[in-house]
């Protein structure tokens, strides 16, 4: 083998002849898992993948992947990259309800270094808009949130209706997400603001900071808190959309995602007078109790939790009670859950629901899907005790959606997210006519 790699890189024929093998190898392996031939398949893998992914794993993967996807049906097609000193092979699955890429990552050995399942390229940026969307109801204008450094692009769904509509700003979850909270195929954001532009409310969407100005805050990594990666942004847009054209200023509402809501309070304390709050997904429970339990949930979704998974649970458990005790001395950035900065974490660790919840002075929507494992159905009881006693607050729960709001089945996974889908009817109705009831106007029929 060395002396072949000392006589020069590869000829062309001889490079398309390695890719035309991985690729007949990566076919085959396909075939296997349609075929329920998991023993054999996993003897083509590298001894960190045997150990990660046994045949009874590999298995449950495939069952989970076509419990969500539908029945597999065919492979379509496959295309090759290489990757540092990997060839990988992109093999195109056609399920009976999506298609994705089984992405096979071969070593110089031609053994399976990596298994993984991703939206084919068309499928991550094609967009379908869902029934929901009215054409020509509502229209879409690019604007800008803020000024100066740190202004961020936008886009505003208005209504076509004359009248002054109530407006709605969608503040997004953790991690540098775009306008439109792009993950995988899916579009949760783009989703709510054409369901409820086409039902007469303005919705304002927006690209994250921490996504704009990537480069620049990971120079400031140790100073970034909720503060600067989310609150003075949402507050900038809420002032935008009180002074758009064609809003009732004085009928703004704002809706909260998962960590999003979670900046609620401080968003009004910021900004007064809104009309009223959405929690979608907001975690009642401190942020590092849902990440050690949904690290949990995810270990145990085969059923078999390996001693490498339990190290992992036992390191989250002590990066978890570092927060704490290091808190009143400092303490460092390292070994952090999340890799998020020491700064980060105590700023959140002086959050409290409670009173969280005293500062939404206004009407609350909480919202919660029932299959949700990242915010759970222990969440929303939790604001169900904490406000029990107020008469303006809503409390929605929908048994069979995740995390983005999204329809599936049986317990929900990572990989459901990489499926298309959009945001179900019903949580665009039930949100149209409770900003409708807020406003004193009715919600226009489907």
């Amino acid at each position: 083998m060395a002396i072949l790699l000392a006589a020069g890189p590869a000829s062309g024929a001889e490079q398309k002849a390695a890719a035309e093998d991985l690729t007949s190898m990566a076919k085959t392996f396909v075939d296997r898992l349609a075929a329920g031939d998991f023993a054999t398949a996993v003897k083509g893998f590298d001894p960190a993948m045997t150990a990660a992914l046994p045949a009874d794993k590999l298995a449950e993967v495939w069952k989970t992947l076509n419990a969500q996807a539908g029945a597999f049906q065919k492979q379509t097609g496959a295309r090759s990259e290489t990757q540092a000193k990997y060839r990988v092979i992109f093999v195109r699955l056609k399920f009976e309800k999506a298609e994705l890429e089984a992405k096979i990552v071969f070593d110089e050995s031609k053994r399976i270094a990596g298994l993984f399942f991703v939206p084919p390229p068309s499928a991550s940026s094609e967009y379908r808009p869902p029934d929901y969307d009215r054409p020509g109801s509502h229209r879409d204008t690019e604007v800008r949130v803020g000024q100066g450094e740190w202004a961020l692009p936008g886009t505003l769904s208005s209504p076509t209706s004359s009248h002054a509509a109530p407006g709605l700003v969608l503040v997004h979850g953790s991690g540098p997400l775009d306008r439109d909270e792009t993950l995988g195929p899916n579009r949760p954001f783009r989703d709510l603001a054409a369901g409820l532009a086409s039902r007469g409310v303005a919705v304002l969407r927006y690209d994250k900071r921490t996504r704009v100005y990537a480069a620049r805050l990971a120079t400031e990594r140790d100073d970034l808190t909720l503060r600067e990666e989310t609150v003075v942004d949402a507050v900038e847009a809420v002032r935008l959309l009180r002074r758009s054209r064609g809003v009732d200023g004085a009928r703004v509402f704002v809706l909260g995602h998962s960590l999003g809501g979670v900046a609620l309070p401080r968003i009004a304390a910021l900004e007064p007078g809104i009309a009223g709050f959405v929690m979608f997904a907001t975690p009642s429970r401190p942020l590092q109790e849902n990440f050690l339990e949904q690290m949990t949930y995810l270990s145990g979704l085969d059923g078999v939790v390996t001693d490498e998974e339990k190290d992992r649970l036992e390191s989250i458990r002590r990066q978890v009670e570092r927060l704490g005790r290091e808190r009143s001395a400092g303490g460092d950035s390292d070994d952090l859950p999340l890799g998020l900065s020491r700064a980060y974490w105590d700023d959140l660790l002086r959050h409290d629901a409670r009173e969280a919840a005293a500062a939404l002075t206004g009407p609350v929507l909480v919202m919660q899907g029932g299959r949700d494992y990242q915010v759970t159905r222990q969440d929303f009881d939790g604001w169900r005790r904490i406000m029990k006693t107020r008469s303006d607050v809503v409390f929605k729960l929908y048994p069979t959606l995740n995390h983005l709001f999204m329809a599936g089945e049986a317990k929900s996974t990572p990989d459901e997210y990489l499926i298309a889908g959009h945001v179900a009817a019903e949580v665009i109705e039930d949100l149209a006519a409770w900003l409708k009831a807020r406003t004193g106007a009715a919600a226009p029929r489907a």
